[in-house]
């Protein structure tokens, strides 16, 4: 039964322990996915109001991800997420409340998911910084593949246990499942003991800390072509490929696949391909694994033409899977390059400027792709987001550094904490 266990987990329990809390926690996010625009309708709210509730959510990481990257360099990163965890359970706990009593409204779920957006910001990049300091230099892509594993069949089970939940309990019944997961995840992260970050050659506190630790991580940033070419295509993605998943593909599903049933299918195939793509990350060993990741960006950018392409929903599920498969690939392989390459004292900074130029501007891409459908048609939108997004993703194919950058960190730069030196260590 022990060789069953994934060698990770038995070797790091500090690892073991964050993995068990997370997976619960990812598990209620997926359930909230579907319960908040239940939540929504159920008190009388208008589809814009449900868009307006998922801005509400995501605007937060334009004002904050910066901040949130900062602090966690600065600051212990378990105990970040600890706190973002219980502000995460108060605010899916009072909408639990206002929903079950029948005092909610429209206005104190707005307000709420933006105090939880809030949190989220500063969740992620101490997310993102954390993993060096449980896992093994060697261990950090099966980590990594592992996360995504769980996130990946979470696509699959959260949205069936919250319809399961909101049929029998409403939606307030849900969210005060998906409340109990951040309780349970704080519980566990309240127990890690992570080792020491590494030193900065400043102390931290020095007189005006906060932008010069800021300017250092961009420095990081912009000194390594591989990183901002990197999240140059990561922003096409999330601001032209998924609004045609979750604005466009669920127009066209109503229109021409039976509604929700046929975007289930749809949205079933990618998750079933993204769980094979996290097991494929698990086992892979490639001398240069960025380019592979490139590879698989410009795959996974075909999701609108296949959407829009006329095929039969059947076909299209499979062809999402394909897609699955490549996003959690690059998705895995990006993260894991970034822990290793990026110094440890900075590796939040980093991350947080990558989740502020993709899942901050996202909400650009949601905003236009409605009007853009309207103007042109949803079939010759989903056409130009594949004519943006593929080659956007094969000139990061194109990128020397990328191409070339190695699998581990070069000896000389391995372990450094140093964030004042930033050589471009994709070129060996």
């Amino acid at each position: 039964m022990k060789s069953l266990v994934p060698g990770v987990l038995r070797d790091e329990p500090q690892f073991t322990r964050l993995f068990i809390g997370q997976s619960l926690s990812v598990v209620g996010d997926r359930m909230s996915f579907v319960a908040v625009p239940f939540a929504v309708l159920s008190v009388g709210g208008s589809a814009s109001d449900v868009g307006l509730l998922a801005a509400a959510g995501l605007v937060p990481m334009l004002l904050f991800a910066l901040v949130g990257g900062v602090w966690a360099d600065r600051f212990q990163r378990h105990r970040i997420m600890l706190a973002s965890d219980l502000v995460r359970f108060a605010v899916q706990g009072l909408a639990a409340v206002l929903l079950l009593t029948g005092v909610a409204e429209v206005r104190h779920l707005v307000l709420l998911m933006i105090v939880f957006g809030t949190a989220d910001a500063f969740f992620m990049p101490a997310a993102t910084g954390l993993m060096p300091l449980l896992v093994g230099a060697d261990r950090l892509r099966e980590a990594n593949a592992l996360r995504g594993f769980v996130q990946s069949a979470a696509l699959v089970v959260g949205p069936v246990l919250a319809g399961g939940l909101v049929a029998l309990a409403g939606p307030g019944g849900a969210l005060a499942v998906d409340a109990l997961t951040f309780a349970v995840s704080a519980a566990f992260l309240a127990r890690l003991t992570p080792r020491e970050k590494a030193a900065e050659p400043t102390p931290a506190g020095s007189g005006g800390s906060f932008l010069r630790e800021l300017r250092d991580g961009w420095t990081q940033v912009r000194s390594r072509t591989w990183v901002w070419s990197g999240m140059a295509a990561i922003s096409v993605y999330h601001v032209v490929v998924l609004p045609s998943v979750f604005v466009l593909g669920p127009v066209l599903a109503e229109r021409e696949w039976g509604g929700a049933a046929g975007w289930a299918v749809v949205t079933a195939g990618f998750g079933i391909g993204s769980i094979v793509g996290d097991v494929c990350a698990y086992r892979l060993k490639v001398r240069h694994p960025m380019a592979l990741a490139a590879a698989a960006l410009a795959v996974g950018s075909c999701q609108a033409v296949i959407i829009g392409s006329g095929a039969t929903v059947a076909v299209i599920a499979v062809l999402e899977a394909v897609t699955g498969v490549a996003v959690s690939l690059f998705f895995v392989i990006w993260e894991t390059a970034l822990q290793t390459h990026i110094p440890e004292a900075a590796l939040s900074r980093v991350s947080s400027y990558d989740y502020l130029l993709s899942t901050g501007l996202m909400p650009l891409g949601l905003a236009l792709a409605g009007p853009m459908s309207d103007s042109l048609g949803v079939r010759p939108t989903l056409y130009a987001m594949t004519l943006i997004a593929v080659p956007a993703a094969l000139a990061l194919l194109c990128v020397p550094a990328v191409r070339r950058l190695p699998a581990h960190a070069p000896a000389a730069t391995s372990g450094s904490g140093s964030v004042h030196t930033a050589p471009e260590v994709s070129i060996p």
